[in-house]
């Protein structure tokens, strides 16, 4: 894939407010992004921004070398889906769909033919001829992306699309989505604040906070090679910390004692340095007594929160709060209040030099 959505130093202020801090990011043809962060980190107004909706105080957006300035939102050949729908309330499910190639002076037997096709596609094939208030959450999304779809977009933008469905519906959506994508080709930037549909939906996921991006990779490596503090903070359950290079691929982490760690040859540690450890729930194992081949702790337990298949056990060393994830059915021999054995190994450890 090559580079298809490029963005070249864009900012936006709004009087001495700094929306985006001159961002670069280039987006290849066919791939679905993801923009993640919290409120006010700029993912919203990003999007806007490539849309035509807001205009960049500065820097450039081109779309296969073409730039996007001067044009407006209807010229810019770009599908939107938001989180409301914004359907036509006395259009039928066809008729919204048909819509824009109306707009684009498509012939209406042809345009309702193609509008047909993409209900059929979305999975609506026999709802054609019902009112939006006729269908549910999850089949007005569906007409709205039918409708962004069916004039053949160059991008695909989703506006928190999912935001207001329950959580099955959600999540059956999340496939629906992924599925409709990959088979039609159409670059997709995907904005959201839920960890997870960033993480399942994503062929790359883009980090925002304060305007800026913290990190832009593959969600894997957003999870377990997070590129700052505030990405291994943000995104999942994280133990973060803090510890002292004291040689190749050791430290001294002041709740864990001496610690060794995979060295990341891209890094370069000097002794003494400072750093933060990042450790994932999912990587500390509980075990009854201390394992040779590992390193171990004993850790109190404080709180056991059981989701059936799994529980969050969370408990302390001294005054640091340890996070840990482990089958729900391991959970019947642990107590709160009760010491803990736990172990891990060295590539359970992340180390962040920021």
């Amino acid at each position: 894939m090559t580079d298809y959505l490029q963005l070249s130093g864009v900012g936006k202020t709004f009087g001495n407010f700094t929306a985006l801090d001159e961002i670069d990011l280039n987006i290849k043809k066919g791939e679905f992004v993801t923009f993640l962060g919290p409120s006010g980190s700029g993912k919203t107004t990003t999007l806007m921004i490539i849309a035509g909706f807001e205009a960049a105080t500065r820097g450039t957006i081109t779309i296969e070398g073409q730039s996007l300035a001067g044009l407006a939102p209807q010229e810019r050949n770009i599908g939107i889906v938001f989180q409301n729908y914004a359907l036509f309330p006395h259009k039928t499910a066809i008729e919204n769909v048909y819509f824009p190639l109306q707009m684009r002076g498509v012939k209406k037997a042809e345009g309702l033919r193609k509008a047909d096709e993409m209900l059929a596609l979305v999975g609506l094939d026999g709802f054609a001829h019902r009112f939006p208030k006729e269908l549910s959450g999850g089949q007005q999304q569906r007409v709205a992306l039918a409708r962004a779809l069916v004039f053949e977009p160059d991008l695909l933008l989703l506006d928190e699309p999912l935001g207001a469905l329950d959580k099955n519906l959600r999540e059956q959506m999340q496939i629906e989505i992924k599925r409709i994508q990959k088979r039609l080709g159409v670059t997709t930037i995907f904005v959201t604040h839920d960890q997870s549909e960033a993480m399942s939906m994503s062929d790359r996921v883009v980090v925002f906070s304060n305007g800026k991006i913290e990190q832009a990779a593959p969600p894997l490596d957003i999870y377990h090679r997070p590129a700052s503090r505030f990405v291994a903070d943000f995104i999942g359950e994280s133990n973060l910390l803090e510890a002292t290079i004291t040689g190749p691929g050791q430290a001294d982490c002041h709740t864990l004692g001496q610690v060794q760690f995979l060295p990341d040859p891209a890094k370069t540690l000097g002794i003494g340095q400072a750093v933060t450890l990042l450790i994932r729930p999912e990587h500390f194992k509980l075990s009854c007594a201390e394992k040779p081949d590992r390193m171990n702790a004993t850790i109190i337990i404080d709180t056991i929160v059981n989701y059936g298949d799994n529980a969050l056990v969370i408990g302390h060393k001294d005054t640091t709060q340890i996070r840990m994830r482990v089958p729900g059915a391991d959970v019947v021999i642990l107590k709160e209040g009760d010491p803990c054995h736990i172990c891990w190994t060295d590539d359970a450890i992340f180390v962040l030099d920021r």
